[in-house]
């Protein structure tokens, strides 16, 4: 049996892009994804603290160092501009793998969305 575990979380950031044109996703600072062991094209969980939307997209390599959080297609509905997100996901494991497994959260300035040093 496989159960789903948090793998990693980017908590607090600031939306600062939105670009309903685009096909979809969301667009996430190189530094930031390394930070939180999360790769392009991965499934992510993005949780809005302003308006409470829940949603599912995946992650495309932005900027590096630009602090770039910005969602794209549908997903740019589902915020506004300097709305506080948390960026989530999950990986699959045995219950025994899960107990010894730790999950990659950083805590990102949220007013500029750089890793603290």
């Amino acid at each position: 049996m496989y159960i789903e575990v948090l793998k990693s979380k980017i908590h607090r950031v600031r939306v600062t892009e939105a670009d309903l044109n685009y096909i979809g996703s969301i667009t996430i600072d190189p530094e930031l994804m390394e930070a939180a062991d999360i790769i392009e094209g991965e499934k992510v969980q993005v949780l809005n603290l302003n308006n409470g939307e829940r949603f599912e997209t995946y992650v495309i390599t932005g900027k590096r160092g630009s602090g770039e959080i910005c969602l794209n297609g549908p997903a740019a509905r589902k915020a506004e501009l300097d709305d506080i997100i948390i960026i989530v996901s999950y990986a699959w494991m045995t219950p025994e793998e899960a107990k010894n497994f730790k999950p990659k959260i950083i805590f990102p300035d949220e007013k500029t969305n750089k890793l603290n040093p």
